[in-house]
């Protein structure tokens, strides 16, 4: 970066981050359900690749969900450290969203793969926690008056697939999965989210503790609009996994504009009948 040059928006505070998942270790397997989902979509992937990785990085995945997925040897050396390069895999799980540099990070993840190396990402979407959200918001604004930056700017499956191009991966492929959580009580929601570590991480988020009468009307306002026949209420997590592979002269590419040796329209006439 040259001298004068702005970096990247400063939307999250990466120590409150570290912080709070540290807290969140000792008792993370009581609410863990997100990050066995997310570790289930990366294993899928794995399971579609016919072949095995010899040595492979994994971030956000302390516990080895992803391994204890998988079936013995498809994962070799596993490393968890930023630092060193020619790895035959690399996997973020739940980690990009509350990065500030997404493509900075994916360009190093990128970097330090070998030649024709997967790399395999999974954060949380647009429409992750919209009911949450909004009665939050609502509540917020019906108790103090105004609005404190709560919301993360989430990306959606178009904007992953445009990381992915960014950051120059070949043969980049975003998907999207949509898991909705059914809660008899909405409190038991926060705790969950506070349990796994993923709480308000914001850089701008109001440092006041939040206020008991905003938490009992957010509380009121998720049963009356989403409780459902059997009393309970739903919290949808969108997750988007994507994939790409450091650039490799073996890899399929795709024609010029022009090369094709036959037109479409020559291609699309009639066949006659001999």
């Amino acid at each position: 970066m040259t001298a004068g040059e702005a970096g990247p928006p400063r939307l999250f505070d990466p120590a409150l981050r570290a912080a709070r998942r540290a807290r969140a270790a000792a008792r993370f397997a009581g609410h863990d359900f997100l990050h066995a989902y997310a570790a289930g979509l990366v294993a899928e992937k794995l399971l579609d690749v016919n072949r095995d990785f010899p040595a492979a990085r994994i971030t956000g995945d302390e516990t080895g969900l992803i391994a204890a997925a998988l079936p013995p040897g498809k994962l070799g050396g596993i490393g968890s450290a930023d630092g060193g390069e020619g790895f035959d895999l690399i996997v973020s799980l739940l980690e990009l969203h509350a990065e500030n540099d997404p493509i900075g990070a994916m360009i190093r993840a990128r970097e330090a793969l070998k030649a024709d190396g997967l790399y395999i990402a999974v954060m949380f979407g647009a429409g992750t926690l919209a009911e949450l959200r909004n009665v939050m918001a609502d509540a917020e604004i019906e108790t103090t008056g105004g609005l404190s930056p709560r919301v993360f700017p989430f990306a959606d499956v178009r904007d992953a697939g445009g990381l992915l191009q960014r950051a120059g991966f070949a043969l980049p492929v975003a998907d999207a999965d949509r898991l909705v959580v059914r809660y008899a009580d909405p409190l038991k929601l926060m705790i969950d989210l506070k349990g796994a570590g993923e709480g308000n991480v914001l850089a701008d988020r109001r440092r006041a503790p939040f206020r008991r009468d905003t938490l009992a009307r957010a509380l009121t306002l998720y049963n009356e609009r989403y409780s459902e026949a059997d009393g309970r209420m739903p919290a949808t997590f969108m997750f988007l996994t994507m994939t790409g592979w450091r650039p490799h002269d073996s890899q399929p590419k795709a024609l010029k504009p022009g090369s094709a040796r036959v037109s479409l329209a020559e291609a699309l006439k009639p066949k006659t009948a001999t």
